[in-house]
């Protein structure tokens, strides 16, 4: 009989072909990350074909690296975790092939896995002592939803953004004001150097008796702004508008959040996603909750962005709490939601 519980766990839901070992849910024996971010730059943005195409470059390697950094074999394994959706559906495809093949051959049990609450649960490998009943705020490119935990393994969706998630927009933002890709890391940097309350901004939903987002509205009044500054000749100035624009989502951010972790009565807050790493959403949200004595935790810089070590420690949880054994027939779900 094994031990140790190892798990293998894979992700490559968009431009990171990942892999890791992680024992008994919270050990981080290995974390391999091959990212794509200097390939898609020139576009400004991830091309799923080339994405693709190099996840099945990537994927076999990446997995050897993670077993001889963790010093285990695929005999020692004790489950295969992988990211099933959502994402672009052929760098899915690509991880959920070797996860079944290596389950298959090995014949280890296989756990399908949301990305999003593979982000939530990072929180756990940085804070094992982390428990329910907390509130959880999951931002990054694609989704930007407020959660709470009575216990582990279920949730209550509190609230989710209607039209564009912060992430997203930070990206699309960038783009337009020609700083870079990814968004999220060069507005933050960016905004560092200009005055937050230069530009008046909408703060959508802010003030609404509710937990929903919208930032699709914010990213139009940007792109007037630029445009309006284009018509005229004038000057824009980048790091004024980057620190507006940001303040302008830290803001709504953390308005709800407080509402929720008042509204439910925690004394805990998760902050996950990619957006987790943002520097200024960080530190708005830690003096206002400081401020009610609630404690925000948030993962370690090199978990916050897209990994397979997060990813083991769902698998973990999942298979734990529920005894749930993905089929070999699992497929990729590009839009899968959380609950």
């Amino acid at each position: 009989m094994k031990e140790e519980f190892l798990i293998l766990a894979i992700e490559s839901s968009c431009d990171e072909t990942s892999a890791a070992v992680i024992k008994d849910g919270k050990e981080v024996l290995s974390n391999v990350v091959a990212s794509q971010i200097d390939l898609h730059r020139k576009f400004g943005g991830v091309v799923p074909e080339i994405a693709s195409r190099k996840h099945v470059e990537l994927i076999n390697p990446v997995i050897e690296d993670a077993l001889e950094e963790a010093g285990v074999d695929y005999e020692d394994l004790s489950l295969v975790a992988v990211t099933y959706g959502p994402g672009l559906v052929g760098g899915l495809l690509v991880g959920i092939a070797a996860a079944k093949a290596i389950a298959y051959a090995y014949n280890l049990p296989l756990v399908g896995i949301n990305h999003i609450e593979g982000h939530i649960y990072s929180n756990f490998i940085s804070h094992p002592e982390i428990e329910p009943p907390l509130v959880c705020l999951t931002v990054s490119g694609g989704h930007t939803d407020l959660l709470y935990f009575e216990e582990l393994g279920a949730y209550q969706i509190l609230g989710r953004t209607k039209d564009d998630a912060a992430g997203e927009a930070f990206d699309k933002v960038a783009r337009v004001m020609e700083i870079g890709y990814p968004g999220g890391p060069a507005i933050d940097k960016l905004a560092k150097e200009g005055d937050s309350q230069a530009i008046d901004l909408p703060r959508p939903l802010i003030y609404d008796d509710n937990y929903d987002f919208s930032f699709s509205g914010l990213k139009t009044a940007v792109l007037n702004y630029i445009n309006q500054k284009k018509q005229k000749g004038e000057e824009i100035p980048k790091a004024d508008l980057a620190a507006s624009f940001q303040q302008a989502v830290v803001d709504v951010l953390t308005a709800k959040v407080v509402k929720a972790a008042q509204d439910k009565k925690v004394k805990r807050v998760l902050l996950s996603g990619g957006v987790s790493a943002n520097s200024h959403l960080r530190r708005e949200l830690e003096e206002k909750l400081d401020e009610l004595e609630i404690k925000l935790y948030y993962p370690q810089p090199r978990l916050c962005t897209d990994n397979a070590a997060m990813i083991g420690t769902a698998g973990y949880f999942k298979y734990q709490l529920t005894g749930e054994i993905a089929p070999y027939s699992l497929n990729a779900n590009p839009n899968l939601k959380l609950g």
